[in-house]
């Protein structure tokens, strides 16, 4: 009987996460290395969004790859059943002025979709009522899950015989390699493609003080998301920042900016929390085989991260087994900006 497949995973994230998830329901003994395991990575540091339309209907980048990430989130229910993680089906509204809703409508129409008009009432305390022209649009498919469940991850890895530690990678202890780090430079050697990555800090702000349960508000320049330890309000993408680290300067920036989106936070305390994730100039992850043997990327997932991981964790069992990664590898290809 020949032994079972030896997989390291560089990346204790919510791609390292999924990949070692999968790995090791295929049957492979897997060990997860990170050192910062007892830190907040950038998957922690955000608000768990699994929203297609919304991304693509507000995100440029985002919107030619609408199918990509709607086959993603129909991984979701399953994935969320098996590792005990919650959904919030309650869907998001598109808020703003009349413009930006008009403009909304005629971008969702040429995808087919209409989109029905919401009340901004169920969020009183931050719609601002006297807003002129205030109002909102409604995307009934949005879902969220709470990225506070990397933990919950992380628990059922361990239950599956994962092995996390926080040591170095020795090579020659594995017979594969899945690089999962983000915005990392550390496995350029063993992964050249990581090249095409630009590293990006995000801030988000948490309003501890104020329980909102109602669906995520996404207005120009800030979102409003309800969590179990307060309203998170996000986010800032500080294009080629490495930096980790809160930028109080930053955080304020941002906070002043959800304030005018959302005028009832005026005044309301917040703590601020960054990540630094890393994204390719066409916005969609590196997944798939290195140039280099025996390594495969799952990184580089700029602002997707959570909606993507499910698919991301089966593509990197099926290609650690030689099977067929799925219709998708093609355009996630870490190659694909070979020179």
């Amino acid at each position: 009987m020949s032994s079972p497949l030896r997989v390291a995973v560089a990346g204790a994230g919510v791609f390292g996460l999924a990949s070692a998830l999968s790995l090791a329901r295929a049957g492979a003994v897997v060990t997860v290395h990170d050192p910062g395991l007892d830190q907040s990575n950038a998957s922690a540091v955000a608000a768990g969004m699994l929203a297609p339309l919304s991304e693509a209907l507000t995100d440029p980048t985002v919107a030619p790859h609408l199918d990509l990430l709607m086959a993603a989130q129909d991984l979701w229910s399953d994935f969320a059943a098996t590792h005990g993680l919650e959904l919030d089906r309650s869907g998001a509204v598109l808020v703003g002025d009349d413009a930006r809703r008009s403009a909304l409508s005629a971008a969702a129409a040429e995808l087919g979709v209409s989109l029905p008009a919401a009340d901004t009432a169920a969020a009183p305390a931050l719609a601002g009522k006297g807003a002129r022209g205030w109002g909102g649009l409604r995307v009934p498919g949005d879902w969220r899950a709470d990225a506070a469940d990397l933990r919950l991850l992380i628990q059922a890895a361990q239950g599956l015989g994962v092995t996390l530690v926080s040591e170095p990678l020795r090579p020659g202890e594995q017979d594969l390699l899945v690089v999962a780090t983000g915005a990392s430079r550390d496995f350029l050697d063993a992964a050249p493609e990581l090249a095409a990555l630009t590293p990006i800090r995000g801030h988000i702000l948490r309003y501890g003080a104020l329980d909102y349960q109602g669906p995520v508000l996404r207005g120009p320049g800030a979102y409003a998301a309800p969590s179990r330890h307060g309203l998170l309000v996000g986010a800032t993408m500080e294009v080629g920042e490495g930096r980790e680290g809160v930028d109080l300067e930053v955080a304020a920036g941002l906070a002043v900016q959800a304030e005018a989106v959302f005028p009832g936070l005026i005044g309301r305390a917040w703590t601020a929390a960054a990540g630094v994730r890393a994204a390719t100039p066409d916005g969609l992850p590196l997944v798939g085989l290195s140039a280099n043997p025996g390594v495969i990327l799952a990184c580089g997932a700029r602002r997707n991260g959570w909606l993507l991981a499910p698919l991301v964790g089966a593509m990197v069992a099926a290609l650690a087994l030689g099977e067929a990664p799925g219709p998708w590898a093609a355009r996630l290809n870490p190659r694909r900006f070979a020179t």
